[in-house]
């Protein structure tokens, strides 16, 4: 991808964000997701009008561009964002397995805008026994059965 079609895509992103705004459906957040040069989802922030907090940008982007090619991988795509990801958003692109991300704003920029995920980094970096949401192993035999019934199948797809 060359330095004009980076900017005119994440001019689309920031459109997106914009939409976002001016419809009242959530923060100001907007992605695109392009691939061979055509963009093969877009995705605003709806997280208000869909009483939905995994409803970022990024997210419905992924979720349209993974229906646009039939396939839950996205290799081969660059993702331009309006802002930096949030470690959700974050996690979302690696698990897509996109090629590049490009962002605009930085995640300093929106936590001064009352959007701070900083506490969200320092929770994930931090040991499980040391996080505010409490968590603890229920161990189950027929869980594992579920798991070694799916790792024994020949047909299955690994992500």
């Amino acid at each position: 991808m060359n330095k004009e079609a980076d900017q005119q895509f994440m001019a689309l992103a920031i459109d997106m964000a914009a939409k976002a705004l001016d419809d009242d459906v959530g923060g100001p957040f907007g992605a695109v997701i392009v691939r061979e040069g055509q963009v093969i989802g877009r995705g605003r922030n709806r997280v208000l009008a869909d009483g939905d907090p995994t409803a970022h940008a990024e997210v419905l982007a992924i979720r349209e561009a993974c229906r646009s090619i039939g396939d839950h991988r996205l290799a081969g795509c660059a993702v331009y964002t309006s802002s930096e990801p949030c470690p959700m958003c974050l996690a979302a692109l690696y698990w897509a397995r996109v090629d590049r991300v490009l962002y605009a704003n930085v995640r300093s920029e929106a936590a001064a805008i009352g959007f701070d995920d900083e506490w969200l980094y320092l929770e994930l970096a931090a040991d499980i026994t040391d996080r505010s949401l409490s968590m603890s192993r229920l161990a189950s035999d027929e869980a594992r059965s579920v798991f070694d019934r799916w790792f024994a199948r020949e047909d299955r797809i690994p992500y």
